[in-house]
């Protein structure tokens, strides 16, 4: 009786190996690992936004129960300051400014959340009844809270080294060229607008546990983070100076992170540092409002654009000033999501024939700002389409037309923007179209009239977009100032009796990596899914890999795989070669069989794998034995996912609530591995960015005071607020990286918040609406509505 096997590889839904573990309650995150002996650590933190530190009392906590140590700043003169791993260039070649980071304060807190002390204690509530003891006196000082406060004249320093608070004043493009276009115009568009300030909210806090080995002098920091190697060479190398072969980083299962997890935090450091002190595993978990005010906070952009446009609505050039809020100090990468992840995505879908952007990075009393879903590109995105949407106002446009107008043609592709990046492939007519006919945007003003009569304000919104991933290649990104290498790693093991492990450099928050990346080995070696074991976040495992953000974790770390299978399949060949009698050139190998061309000689997978470790009948003259190889992979380029989403809202005008009803979703993310691990991706970043669009907003007080900083005053999108999400793929492969993926991770946040306010903005197109800032609150959307009514009703 034939066994059919099910189809695993390439393209198949294939649910998540994963999932049982995770159901079931039993995955181990950070905080689920103890270690014996181990100890508690709390973090005091400043209270205020900006504060001489004028002493620090710790006697009376570290006499309480079950205090260990108590640490400050003044206890670590010989450790380093948390790195940035990003340096940016003025727009006159000097080098940004650059602060040091200590990991617990030194002289000054400069935003509230900033650690000023860590308790050490038996318990953890010994640790926070201790932190609560500590008697700090502070000189409280006035704050710069937001960017146009630390811009004024007369503002206080985030630093005092730091002239006008600015990190850096960069720009790209070629103003010339750009003002002589403007100067031709027939129409330019002027549009201001807001990229709100996000916390990022990941279903797990932050957790760290330092370990310390007396009998060998080596470190361990358990971690919740997206990329370990890295943060074993910024900690190691740069912080506490311990050598890489004396420290391991473990990654554990992370509960998502969305960007918030890549960088280098001071909890890391501290719970290191003192485990090596006291030789005692110190643990520290945040909580909730915790993750608050030391998470890196997303976007936070504020920008004046003008868009230069011919007679016939082509648009001929395009101007941005941005201003960038960097927080109290430099995250790990926050220096290059306005510069390199955010301008240079500025062409967009759009042929623009010059761009010229200028960014400026502003310090200010609030938490470090970093990469979060998508990081700058939707900013870009928000950007762009809205004000494509307001050019269409303003000129009496279709919306639809002006697009289809300004697209980029199928025939320019490999196509250099005029912003350094060069896009090779894409098909945005398609996606239009086809989100077009599953949007039944033809249809719309039927709904809209329908909607009315029930006292209701429909709109619909567009949005068509591009976004760069798998951020590459290494010496074009180091030339622009990136401090690492942009590549990554695969090895692939194959066992004795054929099943396989694969240890990738890349790792998994949520993403589904231990399903999509065994398919690959599944659809190129023949191996059942079951039989494939994917391994990452632990660096005594792993080679140096540059772990997840970006969607880069197939594009790149896929493409690794791909490159290590290749050696993998030429050593099989030559084995099965050896054993059949044939010349190498001869044996063809196809998903599991080897086979001499033309012949009915084959071998098995499993055979040829034995063979290599038991080589009694084996060509050792030519090669080792053995089935086990690693691959590099450092990309030749970005790849360039796009598409359309398309929005449909409907406004209670007597509350202002808002309720999305429709979303859809065509993306072309390249070729899909699991499209039902797509489709679930695209849906988490569409929640996103509802969220963004509609409730999220961190918010500070003139004083620096983070008025956000719970659930109860930080509105995060539920089930309700969430409608069924259309998603569908119409693809162009990626050009340049083997599989012809382009990723998928962040599409859904960068390409709904634009789709969203632009039906937002056309419900509201009776009342003169022009433009209405993210979030769109009921309360902001009454507002409106009610502000507007009496001129509505003298007409």
């Amino acid at each position: 009786m034939n066994v059919v096997t099910p189809f695993e590889g390439i393209g198949a839904s294939v649910k998540r190996k994963e999932d049982l573990r995770f159901l079931s309650g039993r995955g181990q995150y950070t905080d689920d690992i103890n270690r014996p002996g181990q100890t508690y650590a709390a973090i005091l933190r400043s209270p205020h936004a900006h504060a001489r530190i004028v002493s620090i009392d710790t006697a009376a906590a570290s006499a309480m129960p079950g205090v260990v140590a108590i640490f400050t700043g003044a206890d670590m003169p010989d450790l380093g300051g948390i790195p940035c791993g990003w340096q940016i260039h003025n727009k006159d070649g000097t080098p940004m400014a650059e602060p040091m980071h200590p990991v617990l304060a030194v002289g000054k807190a400069r935003f509230v959340g900033d650690a000023v002390a860590a308790v050490i204690a038996e318990t953890r509530a010994q640790a926070r009844d201790a932190a609560e003891a500590i008697e700090v006196e502070y000189e409280v000082l006035p704050a710069a809270a937001t960017m146009e406060a630390a811009l004024a004249p007369g503002a206080p320093l985030v630093h005092d080294g730091v002239a006008g608070n600015v990190c850096y004043d960069w720009h790209i493009g070629d103003r010339a060229v750009n003002e002589a276009a403007f100067a031709k115009a027939a129409k330019v568009v002027e549009f201001e607008l807001v990229n709100n300030r996000l916390v990022p909210n990941a279903m797990e806090p932050r957790a760290a546990i330092g370990d310390f080995d007396r009998t060998t002098d080596e470190y361990t920091l358990y971690t919740t983070s997206q990329n370990p190697h890295v943060i074993r060479l910024l900690m190691g190398a740069f912080v506490l100076h311990i050598p890489e072969h004396k420290l391991r980083v473990v990654a554990p299962d992370v509960g998502g992170g969305f960007g918030s997890k890549i960088f280098h935090y001071a909890e890391e450091a501290i719970v290191t540092w003192a485990a090596g002190k006291l030789g005692r595993p110190v643990k520290w978990t945040a909580e909730r409002t915790e993750s608050f005010m030391t998470d890196a906070h997303g976007r936070d952009h504020v920008t004046k654009a003008r868009l230069a446009m011919d007679a016939d609505g082509k648009f001929l050039a395009l101007h941005v000033q941005t201003l960038a809020n960097m927080g109290a100090y430099l995250s790990t990468f926050a220096t290059s999501v306005p510069t390199y992840l955010y301008a240079t995505l500025l062409a967009g879908v759009y042929t623009t024939p010059t761009v010229y952007a200028e960014v400026k990075a502003v310090f200010t009393n609030t938490v470090p700002v970093d990469a979060y879903r998508g990081a700058g590109r939707p900013e870009a995105t928000f950007l762009l389409e809205r004000l494509v949407d307001v050019a269409a106002a303003e000129t009496g446009m279709d919306r639809i037309e002006i697009r289809r107008r300004n697209f980029i043609p199928n025939d320019a592709f490999p196509y250099q923007t005029p912003v350094a990046l060069q896009y090779d492939s894409g098909d945005y007519t398609a996606t239009l179209e086809q989100a077009l006919k599953t949007a039944d945007w033809a249809g719309f003003e039927a709904r809209r009239a329908e909607a009315k009569a029930r006292g209701r304000l429909r709109g619909i919104g567009i949005s068509t977009y591009i976004e760069a991933c798998g951020i590459a290649p290494s010496a074009v990104v180091g030339s622009l100032g990136a401090r690492a290498g942009l590549y990554e790693v695969g090895t692939i093991r194959v066992h004795p009796t054929g099943s396989v492990t694969v240890l990738t450099g890349t790792h998994s928050h949520g993403q589904g990596h231990e399903t999509t990346l065994a398919q690959l080995v599944t659809d190129r070696l023949g191996v059942p899914l079951a039989q494939v074991d994917v391994v990452h976040g632990d660096t005594a495992k792993i080679p140096f890999g540059m772990g997840t953000y970006g969607s880069r974790s197939l594009a790149v770390g896929g493409s690794a795989m791909v490159k290590a299978m290749d050696k993998i399949v030429a050593k099989a060949r030559r084995i099965a070669a050896h054993l059949m009698e044939a010349s190498v050139e001869d044996v063809e190998f196809d998903r599991g069989t080897f086979r001499v061309a033309g012949t009915d000689k084959t071998k098995s997978w499993g055979e040829i794998a034995l063979t290599a470790y038991v080589p009694h009948n084996y060509p050792i003259e030519e090669l080792e034995p053995g089935l086990d190889e690693t691959a590099f992979y450092d990309p030749k380029n970005f790849t360039y996912p796009g598409g359309c989403h398309i929005c449909e809202v409907e406004i209670e005008p007597e509350t202002g609530i808002t309720t999305v009803v429709n979303f859809t979703a065509v993306d072309d993310v390249g070729r899909v591995i699991n499209p039902m691990i797509v489709e679930g991706q695209v849906q988490g970043g569409v929640a996103q960015g509802i969220g963004q669009a509609l409730l999220e907003a961190c918010v500070y007080d003139n004083e620096g005071q983070l008025v956000s900083a719970s659930f109860m005053d930080y509105q995060m999108p539920r089930a309700n607020d969430l409608p069924p999400v259309s998603v569908a793929t119409h693809t162009t492969l990626c050009t340049h990286n083997p599989l012809g993926v382009k990723g998928c991770g962040e599409v859904g946040a960068i390409g709904s918040p634009p789709a969203v306010i632009n039906a937002v903005v056309d419900a509201l197109k009776d009342y003169g609406v022009r433009h209405i800032e993210m979030p769109a609150t009921a309360a902001k959307i009454w507002g409106i509505i009610n502000a507007s009514r009496p001129a509505m009703a003298a007409e």
